[in-house]
């Protein structure tokens, strides 16, 4: 290699050495700082866009589960209310014994029947408002719609359109009617009431299990977008010290280098 006044050469050289170095020292750096390996679409473009699709769909499962938790709420106000109806019929059911040993035509004037008979009329009223009370947010599976349907919401289970989750009664129980004061139609009531009950319980299992998958999804979503974008930290901060020590070698290469000239001055001395 000549010794060039116009050229240097070594100093190029140290130069481009040392330009790839701070550039490396930068990605090094945004990567610690950050905590990300593929932080935008130019470090990594398919990397970027894949993680980009999980994260939206990881955001829209927070949709899912929130629809989740809403039919849960409808579902547990209905039970509860099913608990008071239950108590009241069973309740009932007494006093229609009590008022059936009366006979089949009601007594006049007899003070122990009056008081079974409005025992159970306030029972009756009690299980009307506990029916017609058991409302969130806007819905009362114990009811019907306007349309005179009964109210079976539904909710998302899933990403897809397809996935969705109906719920509640094929009965209208606000109306359940108890006007007969017999025994055989309390015990009626109780056996078709808590078997809806038991199928509403069956459906609340089910709203449980699919928000405990929801949220396994949704972390396992979240762990593999990790495993592609994060960076690993210890391993970077290794590089890091690594690349500031090369890059303080590379300032000297080039401080050396640009004393060629010099050297090439005393020649002439």
């Amino acid at each position: 290699m000549a010794n060039s006044i116009n050229t240097n050469v070594g100093a190029l050289v140290a130069l481009q050495n040392l330009n790839a170095t701070n550039a490396a020292l930068n990605k090094t750096q945004n990567r610690v700082n950050t905590g990300f390996n593929v932080a935008t679409a130019k470090d990594n473009g398919a990397i970027f866009a894949i993680a980009t699709n999980q994260r939206a769909d990881m955001a829209a499962l927070d949709s899912v589960k929130q629809s989740i938790q809403r039919g849960q709420s409808i579902v547990d106000v209905a039970l509860a209310a099913g608990d008071t109806v239950v108590a009241a019929l069973t309740e009932m059911k007494s006093l229609a014994v009590a008022i059936e040993g009366f006979g089949t035509t009601p007594p006049t004037d007899n003070p122990s029947y009056d008081a079974y008979v409005a025992d159970y009329d306030a029972l009756k009223q009690e299980i009307t408002d506990a029916l017609a009370g058991a409302t969130f947010d806007g819905v009362n599976l114990f009811t019907t719609d306007a349309s005179g349907a009964t109210n079976q919401p539904k909710v998302r289970t899933g990403l897809e359109a397809t996935s969705e989750f109906s719920f509640g009664f094929d009965t209208d129980w606000a109306d359940l009617d108890l006007t007969n004061m017999t025994a055989d139609d309390v015990q009626a009531a109780i056996t078709s009431f808590t078997t809806s009950l038991a199928t509403l319980g069956t459906q609340s299992k089910s709203m449980d299990r699919q928000l405990t998958f929801a949220n396994k999804l949704q972390d396992a979503l979240e762990t593999g977008v990790g495993n592609l974008v994060d960076a690993d930290l210890a391993k970077e901060s290794a590089r890091l010290t690594a690349l500031q020590t090369k890059q303080q070698l590379g300032v000297q290469a080039l401080s050396i280098a640009n004393q060629s000239s010099s050297i090439l001055l005393g020649l002439f001395r």
